[in-house]
């Protein structure tokens, strides 16, 4: 296994052109590692459940092609204490920000104006990965 692994992120997103360049950025400014996308709930979900230990992040849009986020938030929530879901949408409202942290939900991003957030964030996830790397270590 590389020491520098980067921050291995699974993203929810039905915008191929959103989810490629949110990949990109991220990749770039945060050293996240994707490990695969989904554009519908089920798809998710499948993922998420089949691949419980290959993830540290799970980045959630709400509305999808089939489904919603809501229902791939809900089915992570036994996730390990490391394992972050934060939600990226277009709709990131009083309402949906209320729901998503009686979820469990560690953040939520609204795309318009706060990708800069989620970079903080993802570099703050990455930053602890690597502390808890070098104590077990």
């Amino acid at each position: 296994m590389k020491d520098n692994l980067g921050l291995r992120t699974f993203i929810i997103e039905d915008n191929p052109t959103i989810r490629e360049n949110l990949v990109a950025a991220l990749e770039e400014l945060a050293g996240i590692e994707p490990v695969g996308a989904a554009d519908t709930e089920e798809a998710g979900v499948r993922w998420l459940k089949d691949n419980p230990q290959h993830w540290d992040l799970a980045i959630v849009d709400i509305f999808l092609k089939q489904g919603n986020g809501i229902g791939v938030i809900s089915a992570c929530r036994q996730r390990l204490e490391s394992q972050k879901v934060v939600v990226l949408s277009n709709y990131a409202t009083p309402d949906i920000r209320k729901r998503c942290a009686l979820l469990d939900v560690d953040a939520v991003f609204d795309k318009s104006n706060e990708i800069d957030a989620l970079i903080d964030f993802c570099v703050t996830q990455q930053t602890d990965l690597d502390n808890a790397k070098r104590l077990s270590q």
